[in-house]
């Protein structure tokens, strides 16, 4: 009789991982507000009609929070620990993928997590 192995399914391996950028380095995780994945890229690119123009309000490096205000004066709160904040300065022009929750500063591309 072969023992029976302990097989773990993806869902608890994936909340045990770690994203490397709580300890420092470069992210390593795609979920939300992390680093973007190349199917994230792909969809962001073929879908131009949905990017919203906006100016950056506030920064915080610190903690990775944006503040961004569109043209039309809504506010849209973002988080991202791939450092966007420190990528940009109050009153720069951003754009925001709403649907894929990617924020474009300067043609780089960020994951974000929206508030």
């Amino acid at each position: 009789m072969s023992t029976q192995r302990n097989r773990l399914t993806p869902a608890p391996v994936r909340q045990d991982a770690i994203c490397m950028c709580a300890q420092g380095g470069d992210c390593s995780s795609y979920a939300p507000g992390h680093a973007v994945h190349l199917i994230q890229a792909r969809l962001v690119s073929a879908t131009p009609a949905e990017w919203v123009d906006a100016l950056v309000t506030n920064t915080d490096a610190s903690d990775g929070t944006l503040l961004l205000h569109t043209l039309e004066g809504r506010a849209i709160a973002l988080w991202n620990a791939a450092g966007a904040a420190a990528a940009v300065e109050p009153g720069a022009p951003v754009a925001f993928h709403e649907r894929y929750h990617t924020l474009s500063v300067g043609g780089r591309l960020f994951n974000t997590l929206a508030d």
